[in-house]
Order: C-alpha cells, then sequence, then structure tokens
C-alpha cells in the first residue's frame, strides 16, 4: 500500500511539474510597474506657429500638433518621377492608406541640367504638387539636398558640378554660391506654402546620408572604379548605401558646421520651417538640438550581403537606434523612422522580391519599439524622366534606367499593391490612438535579450505602456527566414494594481507572417475594455456615439469589459459570461459581430469586429462632419464630400459602418 501511495505521488508530482512548465512555456510574464519616461522639452529648437493659430511642438519623445501628440505616417512620393496630371489622383490615394505627411526629393540635376537655366514645368512643378498637397490637407517634408542620391545620377548634383574647381558637400564658398542659387530658386517656388503662412509644408530635409553615403558620379566608362559623390576628405569613411558605420569620421565637426551652414542658406532663402531634419544613422552629420535625426531600415537591401536583419526584433529604440553609432545622443529627440523601406529597387545583379507581410510586421516592430514617426522610401513609385542629354537614372549603380517601382505600396503606375492594404490598417490605427500611444514608453520581456533572428520558436513581443494601460506588439514574421505558426498564446502583465491575464479563458493564435496589436485597460470613453485579443482600427463619435472597429486574425476573439453601475453589454451570437466586475465576450466565427454597451446616459458605445479579410477592404469616410468605414473592394477615394470608387471591375461590393 505504501509502495502504491508513493506512486501515485509521484505521478501527482510530475504532473504538476509538467503542467507548470507547460503553461510557462505558453505565459509570457511581463512587469511594466516601471517608472515613466522623461519628458524634456527645453533641448530641441524646433516646431513653430502659423497664422491661423495652429502650433506643432516637438520634445524628447513625441511631435505635437495644437498641443495633441502624434505619430506621423509619411509617405515618399517623387513628383518628378510621376505625370503632374495624375498627381492628385495619387496624393488622394496616399491620404486614402493613412498617410497624412508627403516627403518628396528635389533633385537639382533635373531642375538645372544646363548650369543657370532652371526648369520648374510640367512634372517639374514643385509648386503645383504642393499646392494639390495642401487642397487635401496632406502635410509635406521637402528634402532640398543639395545632395539627395534616390537613385539618381550623381545622387542629384549636376554634371556640369563635376568640372568646376571646387569641393563638393564642403564649406567650399564656390560650391556653396552654387548651393545658394538652388536654395534660392526652391526658396522662389515655395514662398507662401510654409506652415507659417498656413501653408503644408512643415519640414525641410538639409543634405542626406551627409558623411555617411554617397552615389557615384554618372560620369564613368565599364571597369572604372567607383568617383565617390563626396568631398575628399570624407573619403575614407563613406560607404554604399544605408548601414552601420563604426569608423569614426576625424572631420566630423566639419560636417556638423556645412549642416549649420546649409541650414542658413536655406533660412537666408525663405525656406523656414518648424522642423529641420537630418539622416541620423550610420553617424552622419546632424546639427545638435537644431535638426531631428531621421532613423530608417532596409530589410532588403542590395547594396549589402544577403543575411538575416535585427529589424524583425523588439528593442528601445529611444536608447538604441537602428545603424547606431549615431552622432546625437538618442534619448535627447523622438525616434522618427523616416525611411523604412516600402520595397527595395532591383539592380542589374540583385533582384530581390519584398513579401507583402514584410512591410506591417516592420511597422509593427518599429512601433512597439518606441517609435513615435513612421515614414516609407518608397510610398509611391514612377519613372525616372530623362534629360536633354541622357538618363537621370543612377546607371553607375546598375539601377533600371526608366523605372522606379520600388515595389512600393502604390507602384510606378499607380496600381494598390497587397502591402498597401495591409499597412494602412496601421495608419488608420495611429490616426485614431497615436495620442494615447505616443507618451508610452517600451518595455521589453526579460529573454528578450537572448532573442536572435534565426530564432523562430520564441514569441516576438512587446508592451508599450503608460501608467496601467498600453499596448502588446507581437510579430511573427522573418526576412529570408519562413516562420511557423505560434498557438497557446497568454500573457500575464503585471502592472502598479494588478496582474492582467490577457486572455482569460482562451489563448491567441499568431498564424506565421502575421503580426498583432492589441490594447489593455483602453479608455474607451467612460467604460474600461480590460483587453482584447482583436486589433483596433479606429475609433470616431457620431451623433454623442461613440464607434470602435477591431479586426482579428483567426477565428476567435475575446473582449473583456469592466462592469459598470446600471450599464449593459449585448452581443449577438456571442458567449457572454459576467461577474461582478467583468464581461467577458468571446466570438469563434469569422462572421462580422457587434458588441453594444449602453451606457447610463443613452451615449452609446459600439464595437465592430470583423475579420482580416473584411478589415483589409477598409476606407475612412467622412461627410458632414461624420465619419464612417466604408467596406469596399474598391479604392475608396474621399473627394470633399463624395466618394469615388476606384476598380478595375465592374462587379464590386461596397457596404457602411454605421448604416448611412
Amino acid at each position: 500500500m505504501k509502495s502504491k501511495n508513493c506512486l501515485i505521488f509521484n505521478i501527482v508530482f510530475f504532473l504538476l511539474i509538467f503542467c507548470k512548465s507547460f503553461i510557462s512555456a505558453n505565459t509570457r510574464f511581463i512587469d511594466i510597474s516601471t517608472p515613466e519616461i522623461n519628458i524634456v522639452t527645453e533641448k530641441l529648437k524646433l516646431g513653430g506657429q502659423n497664422s491661423l493659430g495652429q502650433s506643432i511642438s516637438i520634445n524628447n519623445y513625441y511631435v505635437s500638433i495644437n498641443n495633441k501628440p502624434i505619430i506621423p505616417a509619411m509617405g515618399e512620393f517623387h513628383y518628378s518621377r510621376y505625370s503632374e496630371e495624375y498627381w492628385d489622383e495619387s496624393i488622394k490615394k496616399m491620404k486614402a492608406g493613412g498617410i497624412n505627411i508627403i516627403a518628396t526629393y528635389v533633385f537639382w540635376i533635373i531642375h538645372e541640367e544646363t548650369e543657370g537655366t532652371f526648369n520648374w514645368e510640367k512634372d517639374n512643378n514643385i509648386r503645383k504638387f504642393i499646392e494639390i498637397c495642401k487642397n487635401n490637407k496632406v502635410y509635406v517634408i521637402v528634402r532640398i539636398g543639395p545632395f539627395c542620391h534616390g537613385e539618381i545620377r550623381n545622387g542629384g548634383l549636376p554634371d556640369w558640378l563635376l568640372s568646376k574647381p571646387l569641393v563638393i558637400r564642403s564649406n567650399d564658398p564656390q560650391y556653396l554660391f552654387y548651393v545658394e542659387r538652388l536654395y534660392n530658386e526652391i526658396g522662389k517656388q515655395l514662398a507662401g506654402l510654409y506652415f507659417k503662412d498656413g501653408g503644408p509644408i512643415i519640414g525641410i530635409q538639409l543634405e542626406n546620408e551627409y558623411q555617411h553615403s554617397a552615389a557615384p558620379w554618372g560620369l564613368t566608362y565599364p571597369g572604372q572604379p567607383h568617383d565617390w559623390t563626396s568631398a575628399e576628405r570624407d573619403k575614407a569613411v563613406i560607404q554604399a548605401g544605408v548601414g552601420v558605420s563604426d569608423t569614426a569620421n576625424p572631420y566630423a565637426s566639419l560636417g556638423n558646421d556645412h549642416m549649420k551652414v546649409l541650414k542658413s542658406l536655406a533660412i537666408k532663402a525663405g525656406i523656414d520651417v518648424p522642423l529641420y531634419t537630418a539622416t541620423g544613422w550610420g553617424n552622419a552629420a546632424v546639427i545638435e538640438y537644431e535638426t531631428l535625426p531621421v532613423t530608417g531600415a532596409y530589410t532588403y537591401p542590395t547594396w549589402a550581403p544577403v543575411r538575416l536583419s535585427n529589424f524583425y526584433l523588439y528593442t528601445d529604440l529611444h536608447k538604441n537606434p537602428d545603424y547606431k553609432p549615431v552622432r546625437y545622443v538618442p534619448e535627447d529627440y523622438p525616434n522618427f523612422a523616416a525611411e523604412i523601406g516600402g520595397g527595395i529597387m532591383i539592380t542589374y545583379s540583385r533582384r530581390p522580391t519584398v513579401p507583402a507581410e514584410s512591410l506591417d510586421a516592420l511597422i509593427n516592430r518599429f512601433l512597439g519599439s518606441g517609435s513615435n514617426g513612421i515614414g516609407y522610401y518608397m510610398f509611391h513609385g514612377g519613372s525616372t524622366p530623362s534629360g536633354k542629354k541622357g538618363f537621370f537614372s543612377d546607371e553607375a549603380y546598375a539601377y533600371p534606367k526608366i523605372s522606379y517601382d520600388f515595389q512600393a505600396p502604390i507602384s510606378e503606375y499607380g496600381q494598390i499593391q497587397p502591402s498597401f492594404n495591409r499597412i494602412k490598417l496601421l495608419h488608420f490605427f495611429l490616426s485614431s490612438f497615436s495620442d494615447r500611444l505616443a507618451p508610452m514608453s517600451t518595455v521589453l520581456p526579460d529573454d528578450n535579450k537572448s532573442l536572435s533572428p534565426d530564432n523562430i520558436d520564441v514569441l516576438r513581443y512587446a508592451v508599450r505602456k503608460y501608467g496601467n494601460s498600453g499596448f502588446v506588439f507581437m510579430l511573427n514574421f522573418q526576412d529570408h527566414l519562413e516562420t511557423k505558426d505560434i498557438d497557446n498564446i497568454q500573457f500575464q502583465i503585471k502592472t502598479a494594481n494588478n496582474t492582467l491575464t490577457i486572455p482569460e479563458s482562451s489563448k491567441i493564435f499568431l498564424k506565421k507572417n502575421e503580426n498583432l496589436i492589441i490594447p489593455f485597460n483602453l479608455d474607451l470613453g467612460g467604460i474600461n475594455l480590460n483587453y482584447s485579443t482583436a486589433q483596433p482600427i479606429t475609433k470616431f463619435i457620431n451623433n454623442k456615439n461613440t464607434y470602435f472597429v477591431f479586426f482579428t486574425i483567426n477565428n476567435n476573439s475575446e473582449f473583456s469589459i469592466a462592469k459598470t453601475k446600471n450599464g449593459s453589454v449585448k452581443a449577438q451570437n456571442a458567449a457572454i459570461n459576467q461577474n461582478s466586475e467583468r464581461w467577458l465576450i468571446n466570438f469563434s466565427d469569422n462572421k462580422p459581430h457587434q458588441i453594444i454597451i449602453n451606457k447610463p446616459n443613452g451615449n452609446n458605445i459600439y464595437i465592430l469586429v470583423v475579420d482580416k479579410e473584411l478589415a483589409l477592404k477598409a476606407w475612412n469616410y467622412e461627410i458632414n462632419g461624420n465619419n464612417y468605414i466604408v467596406f469596399s473592394d474598391a479604392v475608396a477615394l474621399q473627394n470633399n464630400n463624395n466618394i469615388e470608387l476606384l476598380s478595375h471591375n465592374t462587379d464590386f461590393s461596397i457596404s457602411f459602418y454605421p448604416i448611412l
């Protein structure tokens, strides 16, 4: 009998240990009861107001417009690479995809191909382009060079500059003479369109990748070593393309001084904006506290060896920016990932295909890692024009002579690509929730430091939090490697008040190549959403009722809603469990579902939950001050109070939420 009892005890003990191991392997614990970030407003000499009483301000963590924190979604679109007759339609497409800032290059060689003769006509009419942006209520950041790159011949420097007895990209007086002439011409084109005038231009980028990289001069022949477009003093440290630069530049202070001179020339030309930006990665030159250093990421670069990148691993970018070391103190600036590869250009010898799923996973990683600004290079493809003397493309780098499709979310000819619909859901999320997300700090799990890009067995996740509320970011994608489904995901989040189990009665299933953002302790408007396993898309208020739209990446979703006195919850075709503290609502199919929270004051909360397939067809629409979500196979463009539907098919569906 004693032996039998001992055997039973051992079996029970083994089962307990086994179950504990199983739970710990699938339940992720993270402690967010950490101090809040220290917001500093005094250091950065950036920001401004305009004649309409609007303001742009910036602290060390985020940008605010009219004192409301925002996380901008910026997309690169080169006016000179697209026909002017389609600019308006393309800008409307970008705005429909959630882009609220358009960045564009001024390529010097295209505008002054012949020395002393500037061309601002037709597709070169930057003023018309920016006026169209203004009409569509989209902000603009103009990248004025003089060096740009952008896969343009000589990086945008005119051929005739090579014949001059001067040192380019330096404070050589003769070089600055030509730069000042260029800036003066740009200033004339942009006059009256700056933010201070009530216009859309909120930012200017000075130079590009200065003292980090260069382009080859286009005047070359087969087999000739590249002659780089950089100052002679910097040629020992500059490199081809975006990357890490560990080499200290003995002329770094001269580079910073050159950036100051460029800024002074821009202001002298009337180019006066709240935000001046500069390349921040790879030890590039910046103006301390006077330029916002922007970062980026290219996961399929053709200028570097093929390898697994670290860009799908969460980190704290506010402390550890990508492509470090950098020439600034990261904690003193917001992390603005302004140059995220929206695709990549092919070359003669390198032709990678960029999966659509790679882009929204990358944005998820940036947001989860603390980025408070995202930007795409490119968001809209185009065609590089030719000049009087040849092609303007960077043929020395073996890029195509004309095509600049870039595998971007909007293609060379304006087609909407699959990546567009995936990332627009994140842009809609930012439009509705960035005022909450921007002040939130990043908290990483204890095992995060041990993760490597080739580890696809461990869930990659991070939390952004402020106080007891926040968002959990998770992804299941890695460039150049096939991932696998991850099942039975559950979180235990320790806050200052309690420990929250998410989800309480089910588990999360994250398919391979997918990513997800789930909220916890989210204020729905007087009602607390303890958590959901569905991702929020948008929020709006119509006639005092508050509407939320969420999507789920599988057939199961769970919502935990805090109980309120005299309130009630309704949900069709759902399992509702309640106790004294919460309503627990579970959906188990992929049909659209609605949760109605009845508040005592009669101002109700409506939560629509759809599957991802339907969410990818969602578009924002506003009419007479009321907001709606349009679900359609077609591309839905806002045109004043009207909606325009673009489709290659005559048979497409359309529906509205809430019903018109």
